[in-house]
């Protein structure tokens, strides 16, 4: 008789405890992307000028007098919060390997989180060594949104447990990835309106040259762009007779693009303080999980899919995706 695998002889992960750990896996990305814009409002970018030690020869802050202590204990504290998401990243993997049946996507998603750590602390200790520089801070953000989007994915796959199947048309679908990529391109705008601004995490740090009225300007067309799908999507929706868990997921998205909205133009009227520039980074954070809440919800197990749009055959050959009649992979 054939020894089990080492992989076997894991404990089995109970299908509750997954959706668990990945629930606390995209509040844990929000949060580091929410504490990292605090270290760079509060200009403690470089409270901990180097990488992995904060001073040379000290893990921890030491008195120095070049660095303000407040300085150096907000950058200290944002890397002890990443020993969180660290753990919680290790902790989804592990539960994934140990789910049975063992599926393949799960796997793939819940190693993205400790991947997306490591990249990230690699990240972070070049942006250090960087000085800063605008363009090493704009990847450190994108990046978490990144993790946020495949978090969020991760609850769905750890939620279904079976084979999926699309519940709207192609056509709708396919505007939901229209849309997806105009966010992408909103986020990115906003970054580069972060870059020109006053927030560079440290005073003495080079600002991306191109005057802030116009990017912001760029980011506002992006996100009236954006909006203009989404109440496309809304009427596609509604016309196409989309399931209630759709339905609602659309519903919350709305809600927090207008208030993510609401909160950028407040935000540039009154000169970009400290405090909105972080809440809006929340915001942006929750619009991406949002996002990809609605895109989880398209599809659905193929068992608890009775109202499944007229074009979505069911495809069991992958376990996580499917195909429609035309052969497009969806």
């Amino acid at each position: 008789m054939a020894r089990p695998s080492l992989l076997d002889r894991l404990p089995v992960t109970p299908p509750a405890l997954m959706r668990r750990l990945a629930i606390a896996a995209v509040v844990a990305q929000i949060g580091i992307a929410v504490t990292g814009s605090v270290v760079r409002v509060t200009g403690s970018g470089l409270g901990c000028p180097t990488w992995p030690q904060c001073f040379p020869g000290s893990l921890v802050p030491v008195a120095h007098p070049e660095t303000l202590p407040l300085h150096q204990w907000v950058e200290f504290g944002n890397r002890i919060l990443a020993i969180v998401l660290v753990v919680v990243s290790a902790a989804c993997f592990l539960a994934a390997l140990g789910a049975r049946p063992r599926r393949r996507r799960l796997l793939w998603l819940a190693a993205a989180m400790p991947l997306g750590v490591v990249a990230q602390a690699v990240i972070g200790g070049l942006t250090v060594l960087a000085g800063l520089v605008w363009w090493s801070v704009m990847p450190h953000f994108l990046a978490s949104i990144v993790l946020v989007w495949l978090a969020v994915e991760l609850v769905a796959e750890a939620r279904d447990r079976a084979p999926t199947r699309p519940v709207v048309p192609r056509a709708v679908r396919a505007l939901v990835i229209v849309s997806t990529v105009a966010l992408g391109a909103l986020l990115v705008a906003g970054t580069l309106v972060t870059a020109a601004g006053p927030h560079a995490g440290d005073a003495a740090t080079p600002r991306l040259g191109i005057g802030v009225p116009a990017l912001a300007q760029l980011h506002a067309d992006l996100l009236f762009g954006y909006l203009g799908l989404v109440v496309g999507l809304g009427f596609a929706l509604w016309a196409t007779g989309a399931t209630p868990r759709l339905r609602r997921r659309y519903g919350v998205l709305v809600l927090v693009v207008l208030l993510q909205g609401a909160l950028g133009g407040i935000q540039y009227a009154l000169g970009v303080p400290e405090a909105l520039v972080s809440l809006h980074v929340l915001g942006a954070a929750l619009v991406t999980a949002a996002a990809a809440a609605v895109w989880t919800a398209t599809r659905t197990p193929v068992a608890a899919a009775p109202d499944a749009a007229p074009d979505a055959a069911p495809d069991t050959s992958t376990g996580t995706r499917a195909a429609d009649p035309a052969g497009a992979p969806t």
